[in-house]
């Protein structure tokens, strides 16, 4: 497999998921706890996170995972702007990664 193919699945760039999931990883642990919504948004961007460090990473594993994160941050968007998250830079991020 080449290195090209190594790191785009399906036209999911894993690198810039990658950054992007422990950006907003860190962003996220800023927030405390309290809210389902934030905590549904941690808990999914942890597993994510899990997928992408996984040898056997699929990539419709990590479409799903971004497209439940980009779910999440929707619902959750009122709690993570509060928060000083950039939400909606997440949000095009994401859509950018996924072509949509």
């Amino acid at each position: 497999m080449s290195a090209s193919n190594e790191r785009h699945f399906d036209d999911v760039d894993l690198e810039k998921a990658g950054r992007l999931v422990d950006e907003l990883s860190r962003d996220l642990e800023r927030i405390p706890g309290g809210s389902p919504d934030i905590e549904r948004l941690k808990e999914e961007v942890r597993t994510l996170k899990e997928v992408l460090e996984s040898p056997a990473h699929r990539h419709h594993s990590v479409k799903d995972g971004l497209h439940s994160i980009r779910e999440g941050i929707h619902t959750a968007f009122d709690g993570v702007v509060a928060q000083g998250v950039k939400g909606g830079q997440y949000i095009a991020e994401i859509g950018r990664i996924l072509g949509l």
